[in-house]
């Protein structure tokens, strides 16, 4: 009895506190798709949750940021999406992650079962009931608010900045951007992260580095109707896919099902010509940005309308300027953010999706503010004494900096539309914005002459995407293969589309796809650049810098400049035993693959040679004048010159540096072992002196055999042979070269031992040393790395800047 009274008396005095929470005083309530309150006395947040087992959308994101690009903790960066929901397991909510990668697509009811049971699932938090009323439960939500949900600890830990943890004494709701509508709401907290800073970047950046605070952003959105209509994924489109595996799929079809990743839009007359959509996409630029980058963003991303109106939508791709209460995060809105970073750095675009379907339901670009003053510092060292009158004569170079400014917009807002890169569109008249576009820079009458550095408009090839993505086709129409006829006709038209991985530079095989190129013939435009290159260090001079500014800024602005070709190198290499191929499928009307004419392969070859010949990299002694020791708290940094002459400015390791990015680029031994693969299919190249071993002798005789004469361009020249003569080394040493590559670079290296033997200077003497060691301990070479390259891409986009 007495136990039974003791009881009483406790739930008594419990139960008030925890059956009405709903009914305290000081609670703020908010009402949407979730109604939820806040306590400011206890600084909490309290959820109702009415229905268990409904599925809606949770992303996280982070609405303010580190200020690094080395870190990557951006200004409205997001995290992942995930379909969750809500399930009672006793006396807690859980939120739980159904498993969208693997599913079965059928009415049989136990094999969907079968499958949830066969894969995991995640539960992502357990929130203990605070009170129930007629089937309605209400939680406290803010231990998962206040949880590290954008994993900005780990990022620290891995970007190996510092040991941090969060720091709860010091973090607390965030009420400005809290708020709730009809089909979302939005939470935000301020967290705090203290640690032991390691890191150089975190320093930078962080008034007092041990303690971290950043804003995260929680958005619980209700999950699109099932209106939407999924288009399958074809490997020429262009487009963005997703995947998941259905394991009711019938046994003589695929079992993964990959969709592309667009945006609803449907016309309101689907039977005319040209319609307005039921519900336009509408993108909403950041009104911080300032003028004239704000006019120059609107217009760059307004482009693709051109390309949604030539699918017979009018109207249909819209930019606005944010309303000033809105917040970027809201997943209600597309946006173009505007970035600040302490460094400059990549500009990316990313989706919210619908994990079931790909459609995107928030498109959210961040535009890297100083990367337009590295474009502007570009056409300032092209230009011919732009400064020699007045310091006020800006415009040449702003211009060239907005008219890329144009285009890096509608490259970015592509992504979140749903397309990915085509780096073999720069080769076909600059058919797409999704290209990286290096400033085409044409010489007139000796003149450098920027009026066409960046093509302005929509492409060709984007209208193609945009045709296979967002096409509308009428019922009695077979939608497959209205879409195979948009893609043959494409190819047909001379288009190819080739992304990310095939187009990158280091042991890259596709000769016509690149990054930051110009030209059909990589070569020819190696050429041309190497020509702008030389007239532009002609002319530069203390007036490509204004009246009062130190000299270690002149030399700053030189730098872009004298490496100026180092992306059309990298396009020229991939010649050297590349290919051309597509990403074909039967019944596509496209080539698999075939190899490059050797005819081709000995111009890019003669042309790589030129761009490490010593009057290419030789900067002129006259101009070393304008680069004496750096300037009081003007010191240098990841973008300047790198040296080994300590405070002097070193022309020599700027030449060991130009001559390192070519040759580790030519002498790549996945690029060797091809050459020797196509050598043994095709006598072409032996009888015009492209199979391995010509290629490596004429290099050495274009380098090493050479004699500069001139004191100062022979101490340059042995420079260059110091590169060649270690990447030849390399060549022979290297795991990823075939046998018959190593043999090849071998016997090079004893032809080499045996001609300098001849002779008795310092030079000879050393390529004499560095042989013999070889020969004698190969296992122990080791690559010696130049003088690092100053930082250079992004000249304009991608990280792969979709990701």
């Amino acid at each position: 009895m007495k136990s039974f009274i003791l009881s009483l008396i406790f739930c008594l005095l419990v139960l008030p506190l925890f059956s009405q929470i709903s009914d305290k005083k000081d609670l703020k309530n908010y009402n949407g798709f979730f109604n939820f309150y806040y306590e400011e006395s206890q600084d909490k947040i309290y959820l109702e949750v009415k229905n268990l087992e409904q599925e809606f959308l949770y992303v996280n994101s982070l609405a303010t940021g580190v200020g690094s690009n080395d870190i990557g903790l951006d200004r409205g960066q997001l995290g992942r999406e995930r379909i969750v929901k809500f399930q009672k397991a006793g006396h807690k909510l859980l939120l739980v992650q159904p498993n969208q990668n693997y599913r079965a697509i059928t009415d049989n009811e136990l094999e969907k079962k079968s499958i949830d049971q066969a894969f995991a699932k995640s539960v992502l938090f357990g929130f203990k009931i605070e009170e129930e009323k007629n089937g309605t439960y209400i939680i406290d939500l803010t231990p998962f608010l206040m949880e590290d949900a954008h994993g900005v600890v780990e990022t620290f830990k891995r970007r190996k900045e510092g040991t941090y943890k969060l720091d709860a004494s010091k973090s607390a709701l965030s009420l400005n951007r809290t708020k709730a509508f009809p089909k979302n709401v939005e939470f935000e907290a301020l967290l705090t992260f203290e640690g032991t800073p390691t890191g150089k970047n975190i320093r930078t950046v962080v008034p007092t580095a041990s303690l971290v605070s950043v804003i995260q952003h929680h958005s619980f959105i209700e999950l699109p109707d099932d209106g939407y209509e999924m288009r399958e994924f074809d490997v020429r489109s262009g487009a963005i896919s997703m995947a998941y595996l259905d394991y009711a799929t019938p046994i003589h079809e695929p079992i993964k099902k990959r969709y592309i990743i667009r945006h609803r839009l449907e016309k309101k007359n689907p039977k005319a010509d040209l319609s307005e959509a039921k519900e336009p996409i509408i993108y909403y630029l950041d009104p911080g940005i300032p003028e004239p980058v704000r006019s120059a963003l609107l217009e760059g991303a307004r482009w693709w309308n051109q390309a949604y109106e030539a699918i017979g939508f009018k109207d249909a791709f819209q930019v606005k300027m944010l309303p000033a209460d809105a917040d970027p995060m809201d997943c209600r809105y597309n946006v173009i953010q505007w970035v600040h970073r302490s460094t400059r750095g990549w500009s990316y675009g990313g989706s919210v999706i619908d994990p079931r379907t790909g459609e995107i339901i928030k498109g959210h670009v961040s535009l890297g503010s100083l990367r337009i003053r590295q474009d502007f510092m570009i056409a300032q060292a092209l230009l011919n004494k732009p400064f020699a009158e007045r310091d006020d004569n800006y415009q040449p170079m702003l211009d060239m900096a907005l008219a890329r400014i144009r285009q890096l917009s509608a490259h970015e807002v592509g992504h979140t539309i749903g397309f990915a890169h085509n780096f073999a569109a720069s080769p076909n008249d600059r058919s797409s914005v999704m290209d990286y576009p290096h400033p085409l820079v044409k010489l007139t009458n000796g003149e450098i002459d920027l009026s066409e550095a960046y093509a302005v408009g929509i492409g060709d090839w984007d209208k193609v995407t945009v045709a296979y993505s967002y096409s509308e086709f009428e019922n009695n129409q077979n939608e497959k293969e209205e879409l195979n006829n948009i893609l043959k006709a494409a190819t047909f038209a001379g288009h190819q589309f080739i992304s990310d991985s095939d187009a990158r530079a280091n042991g890259g095989a596709h000769a016509f796809a690149h990054l930051w190129d110009n030209g059909k013939s990589a070569s020819e435009e190696l050429e041309h650049v190497l020509a702008v290159r030389q007239q532009a260090i002609s002319n530069f001079s203390v007036d490509n810098i204004r009246e009062g500014e130190p000299y270690s800024v002149l030399e700053d602005v030189f730098v872009p400049l004298y490496f100026y070709h180092r992306y059309q190198v990298e396009a020229a290499s991939k010649v050297i035993g590349g290919l051309d191929y597509n990403y074909a499928v039967k019944g596509g009307g496209q080539f698999t693959v075939k190899p490059i004419r050797v005819d081709i392969q000995k111009r890019a070859f003669f042309s790589l040679l030129k761009s490490i010949s010593v009057e290419n990299l030789a900067i002129p002694k006259e101009k070393l004048d304008l680069f004496p020791p750096r300037a009081f708290e003007y010191g240098r940094t990841r973008e300047s010159f790198k040296g080994k002459t300590g405070v002097t400015f070193d022309p020599l390791s700027a030449a060991s540096t130009a001559s390192d990015m070519v040759l580790k680029l030519l002498l790549h031994p996945e690029r060797a072992n091809r050459l020797v693969m196509q050598s043994g299919m095709n006598r072409d190249f032996v009888e015009n002196n492209m199979d391995l071993e010509h290629v490596l002798l004429r290099l050495v005789g274009g380098t090493i055999y050479k004699s500069a004469n001139l004191e100062y361009k022979d101490q340059v020249q042995q420079m260059i042979n110091e590169n060649v003569l270690k990447y030849i080394m390399n060549l022979a040493v290297s795991d990823a070269s075939f046998f018959q590559v190593k043999a090849i670079a071998h016997k090079v290296l004893i032809d080499i031992k045996e001609s300098k033997s001849k002779f008795s200077d310092s030079n000879s003497m050393y390529y004499i040393s560095l042989i013999d060691q070889y020969l004698e301990s190969p296992e122990k070479f080791k690559l010696q790395a130049s003088p690092k390259i100053p930082d250079g891409s992004p000249i304009g986009s991608d990280i792969c800047d979709y990701n």
